[in-house]
């Protein structure tokens, strides 16, 4: 349920609307737009008789949301979320790139690939500690150390960090070295670490499942705003079809879908949605043309001799096409980056 304040409404007056709605049930989220505050009451009182809010000093609307998601819904919030880190803004009429490799593998290595996405233009480096690969034999990650090169290596060329979290046991260690935490497709219904995340004080990042609707998604990153934290936002990266072409099939019309039923940004990771090198700058280059508020792409000096998911990394000459190509689409649809 929305309740809509008056524009002139006292604290007073804010304060007894709370109590109200907390009594009969509700947990309440304040939305703060440019004209006037909103509440969201979430709870499940299909019968409720919104006529008990209406009446109250300072009220002047009570909508019922019928999507099943709530805080995440244009609904709640009509202007689109911006996420302010540092200098960085995700959201608005910015496009952003998060860059780097699939995983930390040495320092020589992460201090090579952040320094070459640095002077590409990024600002948020990615790499990961902890991998979860389908195959037990496969590399997973060198955890702590791997943290610690990545946080060493963005504070060196002056970016922020995300990295994936894969465990409930692991979001403390992770918080001390990440600006961003990352939730990976595997685990998009993982509720029990969602909800911690929703009590983290950094931004989340929730990328879509390998065979998720976009109302399954929008599902999951209210698992994470129901709990307190207001800063996410969501990244396609491909799901799962009948075509084995490509790594996965790339919903490109996510974006736009997205855009119309939430106030959340939206990302895109061509990388993982096409496991393939020579099909990520096109993929790129459509995704901000659709809308994207950002692109997650992978990139290594020496892709075939990376310990995960080398091929579908770009090498530095074509990561720079890449910027190059889809600043060009940023500026022509009048964004920039």
């Amino acid at each position: 349920m929305i309740v809509v304040l008056e524009k002139t409404i006292n604290d007073r007056q804010l304060e007894n609307i709370i109590k109200h709605l907390e009594d009969f049930g509700f947990a309440i989220h304040k939305s703060t737009g440019e004209e006037r505050m909103i509440l969201g009451a979430i709870g499940v009182q299909p019968n409720f008789d919104v006529r008990k809010i209406k009446i109250l000093d300072g009220v002047e609307e009570v909508y019922r949301i019928t999507e099943s998601f709530k805080l995440a819904s244009r609904s709640f919030k009509k202007d689109d979320t911006i996420i302010k880190i540092k200098d960085v803004v995700i959201g608005a009429n910015e496009v952003s790139v998060i860059a780097g490799p699939c995983s930390v593998e040495s320092e020589e290595q992460i201090m090579i690939i952040a320094e070459l996405v640095k002077k590409s233009g990024v600002k948020i480096l990615r790499g990961g500690a902890f991998k979860p690969r389908s195959s037990p034999y496969s590399f997973q990650g060198l955890g702590e150390e791997g943290l610690k090169l990545l946080r060493k290596a963005a504070d060196e060329f002056g970016l922020l960090v995300i990295t994936e979290v894969l465990e409930n046991s692991k979001i403390d260690l992770i918080y001390k070295y990440t600006d961003i935490f990352q939730v990976g497709a595997r685990n998009m219904q993982n509720y029990s670490l969602l909800k911690e995340l929703g009590t983290a004080k950094k931004p989340v990042m929730l990328k879509r499942g390998l065979s998720a609707t976009v109302e399954d998604w929008l599902m999951s990153a209210e698992y994470i705003l129901s709990n307190g934290n207001a800063e996410v936002f969501l990244c396609e990266r491909g799901i799962r079809t009948f075509e084995t072409y490509t790594r996965n099939t790339f919903d490109i019309s996510a974006i736009p879908v997205v855009h119309k039923r939430s106030h959340l940004p939206v990302f895109a990771d061509p990388s993982h949605a096409t496991g393939l090198r020579d099909k990520v700058i096109p993929m790129a280059r459509a995704a901000v043309a659709a809308g994207a508020d950002g692109l997650m792409v992978e990139v290594h000096h020496d892709p075939e001799k990376a310990l995960s998911d080398g091929p579908q990394a770009l090498l530095p000459e074509q990561f720079e096409e890449m910027m190059t190509q889809v600043r060009l689409i940023a500026n022509v649809i009048g964004r920039t980056m």
